[in-house]
């Protein structure tokens, strides 16, 4: 098949996501090419992109694309027609809500009708709260299902959110959760400069960094410390809240980081989440055998579904405080409970077994006859 991944933002878990599932479909001797926004980047990117591309036959095209909606999204949708349309594509897959909207409407005006459409949220728009931006998301999100080959949630709480807020009927669905490959599946061994705590992921309120410096702060005696690695809109926001906090000497930023580097800097993952969809950083960190500590959000709980491995409310800075309370007092059962998740996660979530289940889906006839890729007991296939 002949393939083009089309997406906004080239950072985080949806770009890596992109990444190993292009590169594995190559590697299956399919035509695979990206598409991406020429704005948005952190210093990780330029060296990602050149990585994969040797790999790419259908090359990576990098086009403006804005995250807020507004006119300039006419332009994105013209930009993505034009470059697909010189592609003789099979399938055309977007990626987050902004990729996945210009993906079917670009298919929309492509003459060869054949392109089938696919579309992963990626949380995106469902993770948006309620107001007059979620609205119109919401409609747009309908009117575009008309124009859907199937869509593609890594979760099943992905899958039940966007039947409740969008639509119970139309596109066919699966639930394919992401996978990490076995390179992945190597202990992380703590820098000598490693802190006590941990966190990786984008700095913006959704992820509740505020949430850990607070929890911190309530430990103030135990001098816990902590590295924050990533960046984002609310960098600036959460570095004065570390200040205000008297947690200076005890908290530092590193900015964007291999997340191989940035899992030598801590002993302790945190994943304060207010919200997510199915995020790669709890895989990464199970696959890493770190110990964990996560909330109870999104599809954070099909991760350690079956394990020991337990979950704390969102937000609740007494909760966090006393779970790394725990995990510090009692290093070794830590340890041992990341050992436990760690064998769960590599039998269940695999990039082998994520790209089967996404090519058997482009593939069928009907993507209504191609069987559930993963089940979980909450999530019905739409035949009833």
């Amino acid at each position: 098949m002949r393939i083009l991944h089309c997406l906004r933002a080239p950072v985080g878990g949806l770009f890596r996501h992109v990444l190993d599932l292009a590169e594995e479909q190559a590697k299956r001797g399919h035509d695979v090419g990206i598409l991406a926004d020429s704005n948005a980047e952190d210093r990780l990117t330029s060296s990602k992109f050149a990585a994969i591309e040797p790999k790419l036959t259908l090359g990576i095209a990098r086009i403006p694309m804005r995250r807020q909606p507004g006119l300039g999204d006419l332009a994105a949708v013209r930009a993505v027609r034009r470059h697909a349309s010189k592609l003789d594509l099979d399938v055309l897959h977007g990626h987050g809500a902004k990729g996945g909207a210009y993906a079917r409407l670009a298919a929309l005006s492509i003459r060869d009708r054949s392109i089938k459409t696919f579309y992963t949220p990626h949380g995106g728009s469902l993770n948006l709260k309620p107001g007059a931006e979620q609205r119109v998301l919401m409609l747009v999100e309908r009117g575009l299902e008309k124009v859907t080959t199937g869509l593609i949630f890594e979760s099943a709480y992905a899958a039940r959110t966007y039947r409740a807020r969008i639509s119970a009927d139309g596109a066919p669905q699966r639930v394919i959760p992401n996978g990490l490959r076995p390179s992945d599946f190597v202990a992380a061994t703590p820098a000598s400069n490693a802190t006590d705590v941990l966190f990786v992921g984008e700095l913006r309120d959704l992820k509740g960094v505020d949430v850990l410096l607070e929890a911190l702060a309530e430990l103030d005696e135990r001098g816990i410390t902590a590295t924050i690695v990533g960046s984002g809109p609310d960098e600036a926001k959460f570095r004065a809240l570390t200040s205000s906090l008297g947690l200076d000497g005890r908290v530092r930023f590193t900015g964007a980081l291999p997340i191989r580097d940035a899992f030598a800097l801590g002993r302790i993952m945190v994943v304060p989440s207010r919200a997510e969809s199915f995020p790669y950083v709890v895989l990464e960190a199970a696959a890493a055998e770190l110990p964990l500590i996560a909330t109870n959000v999104g599809g954070i709980p099909e991760i350690v579904a079956g394990t020991d491995t337990g979950l704390i409310a969102p937000g609740n800075v007494q909760e966090l405080a006393l779970a790394l309370t725990a995990a510090l007092d009692a290093p070794d059962l830590a340890k041992a409970r990341a050992a436990r998740l760690k064998s769960a996660v590599a039998q269940k979530f695999t990039v082998a077994a994520m790209t089967d289940a996404v090519l058997d889906f482009y593939a069928a006839p009907s993507p209504k006859a191609v069987p559930a890729a993963y089940s979980v007991p909450a999530l019905h296939d739409r035949r009833g």
